[in-house]
């Protein structure tokens, strides 16, 4: 029996470059503690003398979103393996936002946002990584992953873990805004319970993140416009052989950005940021990537405002049309090329920046002429329209500001027909109350719903109304009855909804002064969202107003008091907070 050789001594081990955090818990005599610990966990002296490159994995088996996230893991951890780095794999959180849809804990859902960064940017600096592979599924996960990028300032690649397969049902695909507002068909007669019930079977087929140009999906289109993955990564499915070619590709590309030492600050620019923009409302994406952009700008320093929206919505057409305004889903888009192909009509019509600088070290003009993206002219694909003869003019997302809403409030028009709204409003102070009123079949063409006390602070956590906007639709409603809210919608919401109204209620914004009976004006062309009410009524009516937090103590209680307003990203990193 031959004897082993010994391993050779610290100071026959080749070091690694002093500049890389990672150096400070595995290079010199000292460290031997240190790198003890490695050892156990069966890391060895090429592991310790390479790039420390950390997996952050929200796996986790109470959402589809994400139940399948440990095998991309793997994939990404082998990607980084394979290139000569050293993975370290971790955890952090998830909600399910489908799963807490309507329900109290749906205030967990913008609250996790701020955890999954808190939790990760902890685990990069207190284990001195030197770049990340940040994972997400559920809608949360990659605004947080991202923020927790910006944030640590590491080389990062963002690696989404794709969407689901719609499911089938009566000849026709189905997905959970099917779900949701058949709840509201079934409500007013239209819908038997046993359809429901064979649609509930069928819906979710699954692993993978909601089917439409929902939030996940919208965010995971939108990594790519802004830098933060590769061309062609957000659109394979969860569950084909590409999406783990997509992360080991992302694991060795992570390895690579940690060696040329690219990190967010190098790329993440305001033209990324109007790509990202643009993007967003020429597919029709969640009005919740308005949120979430403006809380990446607001980590990254870069000086973006909710008015940009405007700007970059009046000059981009809307030229795909998905769920929830249309009918075809992400997987549709991927077998005809995936987000590049909108990319690249946008950038040959001169209407993003191609010179944005990207993760890859190339600017993003340069990514798209190698990927060489099929021009929309040339596919067979009925959803997809051209920059010259859109599907609208002008792109899905509209900012309304008025003396309801002087900081602003979101909306995203599906179409061209409905422009202005104007009636009494029935005020709710809590989701759970409106949620009933529609239930009852009370809600009538011409309505308008106002629901407060829902924002970032006030919730805390600005829950998605996603129950409430599906059951006006499902009840056939979606274009004549008109619902504010200072909380959140889904991205599978459609029809007259506007949310992020601001300021909020809680903090003494002019939507907590709303009485029934007020006038309400709602105005697509002149962006306006207004009351008929002067400002020394409003001022009046507010005078005494002097609301109580709902919950005294844990973590709900922190962010009663630490979110910022929803027209700055509604952060809470105070090195972040915007006035």
């Amino acid at each position: 029996m031959s004897q082993q050789e010994p391993e050779p001594r610290d100071d026959e081990r080749e070091g690694k470059p002093e500049d890389l955090p990672s150096s400070e818990v595995t290079e010199g005599v000292e460290k031997a503690p240190h790198r003890a610990m490695f050892r156990a966990m069966g890391y060895d002296d090429d592991d310790l003398s390479s790039p420390m490159v950390g997996v952050a994995n929200p796996a986790a088996d109470i959402t589809p979103c994400n139940v399948h996230l440990d095998d991309l893991a793997d994939a990404a951890y082998d990607g980084i393996d394979e290139a000569g780095g050293m993975p370290i794999e971790f955890g952090t959180i998830t909600i399910s936002d489908a799963i807490s849809m309507g329900t109290e804990g749906m205030k967990a859902s913008l609250i996790s946002r701020e955890v999954i960064a808190d939790s990760v940017e902890l685990v990069a600096f207190g284990e001195r990584m030197d770049g990340l592979v940040t994972i997400g599924g559920c809608d949360k996960n990659m605004p947080g992953m991202m923020m927790a990028a910006i944030r640590t300032d590491l080389p990062s690649v963002f690696l989404y873990g794709g969407s689901i397969m719609p499911g089938e049902h009566d000849g026709r695909e189905i997905t959970i805004q099917n779900m949701f507002e058949g709840v509201g068909a079934v409500a007013t007669g239209d819908m038997s319970e046993d359809e429901l019930d064979e649609m509930e079977r069928q819906a979710c087929p699954g692993a993978g993140s909601c089917g439409g140009m929902f939030t996940a999906n919208t965010m995971a289109s939108i990594t790519e416009a802004l830098g933060f993955s590769p061309l062609g990564s957000a659109s394979p499915p969860a569950e084909v052989e590409e999406r783990y070619e997509v992360a080991r590709e992302a694991g060795e590309l992570a390895t690579e950005v940690v060696e040329a030492r690219r990190s967010p600050s190098d790329f993440l620019s305001r033209e990324s940021f109007e790509n990202a923009i643009a993007l967003q409302v020429a597919v029709g994406g969640s009005t919740n990537a308005v949120l979430h952009l403006l809380a990446l700008a607001a980590e990254a320093g870069v000086d973006l405002d909710i008015e940009d929206f405007n700007e970059i919505s009046q000059r981009t057409p809307k030229i795909a049309d998905l769920q929830p305004g249309g009918e075809r889903v992400m997987n549709d888009l991927h077998e005809v090329g995936g987000v590049p192909v909108v990319l690249n009509a946008l950038y040959e019509a001169d209407l993003i920046h191609g010179d944005a600088l990207t993760v890859t070290g190339n600017t993003l003009g340069e990514e798209l002429e190698a990927y060489d993206p099929p021009a929309i002219e040339d596919l067979d694909a009925d959803y997809l329209y051209t920059v010259d003869e859109p599907k609208n003019e002008q792109g899905a997302i509209r900012i309304l500001t008025g003396n309801l809403a002087p900081e602003g409030a979101v909306i995203k028009i599906s179409g061209e027909e409905y422009r202005r709204h104007e009636g009494p409003v029935r005020i709710f102070d809590e989701e759970e109350n409106a949620m009933q009123y529609v239930q009852e079949g009370k809600i009538e063409s011409g309505d308008v719903i106002g629901i407060r006390n829902e924002g970032p602070r006030g919730g805390p956590g600005m829950r998605e109304m996603l129950g409430v906007t599906s059951a006006v639709a499902g009840q056939g409603h979606a274009d004549d009855v008109a619902l504010f809210t200072d909380g959140r919608f889904s991205g599978a919401t459609r029809g007259f909804s506007i949310g992020h109204v601001a300021p909020e209620a809680y903090v003494g914004g002019p939507i907590a002064a709303l009485e029934d009976g007020d006038t309400i004006t709602i105005d697509i062309d002149e962006l306006e969202l207004s009351v008929d009410l002067t400002d020394e009524e409003i001022e009046d009516r507010l005078e005494d107003y002097d609301p109580e937090p709902t919950y005294d103590s844990g973590v709900l209680a922190k962010y009663h008091r630490d979110f910022g307003s929803a027209a700055n990203g509604a952060v809470t990193n105070p090195g972040a907070q915007w006035d």
